[in-house]
């Protein structure tokens, strides 16, 4: 049977046990942080009304610029958690803090982390769910969306930001949205250009929207990282899924860089023209000819795949044999660089973050909500880029 511990054998963590739950000491803590928050604020919100009045109250001076007119209160929602019936001084005047601003809600940070979240991905419902449990008030989903329309500055300036000839390798391809229109529902191509640095450091370089993929679209995209600096001196390739009007602005815009057809976009197309029992037998022949040693090596396995394949399925060999020689630019690339380069799957995996953060989105309002969510996944996925570059591209480049 346990016996009682004397009072001088017990340990102040003993002693304090029997006094606080760690729930009650810590609920102690944020309510004495908030009374010194609420301290704080209402005597910088003091000094800086004397500081505009030029005087003290009831006192007379000839460089008094105003006269008080008492207190209002208003509720603050900081990121320690909810200021109630804060007292805010006012003058005759009008009284406009720079520590608080006129009609503002919350404090600077707050809309800072608000962003943040809405950066890293969290929609702008769970951020609501999220800070209500720290303020114990419901923030609506437009309040969060009228908080990051501040970032329509940042894409703004993301748009017009000057860019380098740095990029080895570029991936072009594009992404539909759904946007509400006047009388109806509009679907808007998204167009992205991806690159990888020469020093193996991934980037989403920009995405545009545009009605189309046409020729017009794609080449306004092109002759805009053009002229921004994008010039493509250093670009050994460029991958595409072989889309008809980007082919046509890349030879206005980029004539002399060599084009690499997507393996996984032509072996999708391939597939559709075999019988379901033949596919799998057929497709690993095919799959052979981009995992040959050489460029050589890889068109006597092609030519092999044919032989054996021709009789059967004529239009499949045909899908390949027209773009053969594209399909192959990669192989003038170092070999560790190949696996990366001979598709386009690198950009189809940020889309398929894109698409994680907007499956909740049935339909967008409008162009500049799609522009700030897809902000917000480039914006993450380059900041989680940015000190993990390609080591094999490291090595070799």
């Amino acid at each position: 049977m346990n016996q009682v511990k004397d009072l001088t054998q017990l340990k102040l963590a003993d002693l304090w046990k029997e006094v606080k739950t760690e729930e009650e000491w810590w609920g102690d803590i944020d309510e004495r942080i908030m009374m010194m928050v609420r301290t704080l604020l209402e005597s910088s919100l003091e000094s800086e009304l004397l500081e505009q009045l030029q005087a003290s109250p009831y006192q007379r001076t000839e460089v008094r610029k105003g006269y008080r007119n008492g207190y209002y209160e208003r509720d603050l929602y900081s990121q320690y958690g909810a200021i109630k019936a804060l007292r805010i001084p006012r003058s005759r005047e009008g009284f406009n803090s720079q520590i608080i601003p006129r009609y503002q809600r919350n404090l600077a940070r707050v809309n800072h982390m608000v962003r943040n979240m809405f950066l890293a991905g969290v929609s702008t419902r769970r951020v609501g769910e999220v800070l209500s449990n720290l303020w114990d008030r419901a923030i609506s989903a437009q309040t969060v969306s009228r908080i990051c329309r501040s970032l329509d500055r940042e894409v703004a300036a993301y748009h017009r930001r000057t860019l380098q000839a740095k990029y080895l390798y570029l991936f072009f391809d594009g992404i539909s949205m759904k946007v509400k229109g006047a009388s109806h529902v509009h679907k808007k191509q998204v167009l992205v250009a991806y690159g990888i640095t020469l020093e193996g450091q991934k980037e989403i370089i920009e995405f545009r929207q545009a009605s189309s993929e046409s020729e017009s679209q794609w080449e306004a995209l092109l002759r805009d990282l053009y002229q921004r600096g994008l010039t493509g001196e250093n670009c050994r390739l460029i991958a595409t899924d072989g889309c008809p009007g980007l082919h046509a602005a890349l030879d206005t815009v980029y004539p002399y860089t060599l084009r690499q057809r997507c393996w996984a976009h032509k072996l999708r197309n391939v597939s559709n023209r075999i019988r379901r029992k033949d596919q799998t037998e057929c497709l690993a022949s095919a799959k052979k000819i981009y995992l040959a040693s050489n460029r050589r090596e890889a068109v006597k396995v092609f030519r092999s795949w044919k032989e054996q394949w021709w009789q059967h399925y004529p239009e499949a060999i045909k899908c390949i044999e027209k773009n053969l020689d594209e399909l192959l630019n990669f192989m003038t690339c170092p070999l560790s660089h190949r696996v990366k380069i001979r598709t386009t799957n690198v950009i189809e995996r940020s889309f398929r973050e894109v698409r994680r953060r907007t499956r909740t989105i049935s339909c967008f309002t409008n162009g500049n909500s799609v522009d700030r969510i897809i902000y917000g996944v480039i914006n993450h996925l380059n900041q989680s880029w940015r000190n993990t570059p390609i080591l094999k591209f490291t090595q070799q480049s």
